[in-house]
């Protein structure tokens, strides 16, 4: 797929033409059963692109998507979404099945509402599939409650209050997701326990490689990138179980680099900023009292 564009989706009534479904019966909302969804034929698109959002839950055999840099399995149900302008792919197999749900919304069908603005908010619309939310029999009981009240609204004539029923269920089911995300950063511990492993992995390795004087601080997009993560996920990740974010998490480990340097070398001040990639010593002194409330010199004067 080098060098091949994204197809892109315009419009809902252009996704269910896609996918050989009837017309939507709203043009700005639609709730489909994946069952109804047959197999990808070999001339559609592999690579797309969407004007709107997506919400899924997905079971499927013999099924891999791929979204942004990573691929996921679909052996077991996660639900994942998708935000207008994001790139993923399908691939499927001759003995392609799945079950399960799909709701797009697009924006325009939330303009003039506050949700407009705060599904902007809820972050997990910029994590990779591999990062989506697997959830208990119990929660996904719960988010299919939730999508049949709206599959049925759905297939109600539309009246003055089909909208606000439609955005109240959807709320909820955002709610929801977010309320469940949390949940799964502290009981998947075993797996994020080991990305937490794998960034103190990385982080020493750049601060005691060349790199921090050559290439300065490591990004949080590098670490995330390395890690297989998105930047937001591994945020908010290192959020639930450490109460700091990773560029926290990045500066704290500057700290006892440069605490290591103060207390066991002969360096100046200036020397020990330019080996931990600072261009100017000031901008180093300044981080340095901003966390440890002394400047380097006061620190250094604690061991005499």
């Amino acid at each position: 797929m080098a060098g091949v564009q994204p197809y892109k989706i315009k419009t809902i009534n252009e996704f269910h033409q896609l996918r050989n479904l009837s017309r939507p019966l709203h043009p700005l909302i639609s709730v489909i059963n994946f069952e109804t969804i047959k197999r990808i034929g070999e001339g559609e698109p592999k690579s797309l692109i969407q004007d709107f959002y997506s919400i899924a839950l997905k079971r499927a055999v013999n099924t891999r998507v791929k979204y942004g840099q990573q691929e996921y399995d679909f052996d077991g149900g996660i639900l994942f979404f998708i935000a207008p302008g994001q790139v993923y792919s399908i691939e499927t197999q001759e003995d392609f099945q799945h079950s399960g749900w799909i709701v797009l919304i697009h924006p325009d069908f939330l303009w003039n509402t506050p949700l407009a603005k705060k599904i902007k908010q809820y972050e997990y619309f910029g994590y990779s599939v591999n990062e989506a939310l697997h959830m208990s029999e119990k929660e996904e009981e719960i988010i299919t409650g939730i999508v049949q009240n709206m599959e049925q609204e759905y297939h109600t004539s539309i009246d003055k209050f089909s909208q606000d029923v439609m955005i109240a269920q959807l709320e909820l089911l955002l709610t929801y997701a977010e309320r469940f995300y949390h949940r799964q950063f502290i009981t998947r511990k075993i797996a994020n326990h080991t990305i937490l492993d794998r960034m103190e992995s990385v982080l020493t390795a750049w601060f005691n490689s060349d790199s921090l004087a050559t290439k300065g601080l490591p990004t949080v997009q590098y670490i995330a990138d390395t890690l297989h993560v998105s930047p937001g996920y591994l945020s908010a990740l290192l959020k639930v179980l450490t109460g700091q974010s990773t560029q926290q998490h990045i500066h704290d480990k500057l700290m006892e680099k440069a605490k290591e340097k103060l207390s066991t070398t002969g360096l100046s001040v200036s020397e020990i900023a330019y080996e931990l990639g600072f261009e100017h010593p000031q901008s180093f002194s300044k981080l340095f009292k901003s966390k440890m409330k002394v400047t380097p010199l006061e620190y250094r004067q604690s061991f005499n």
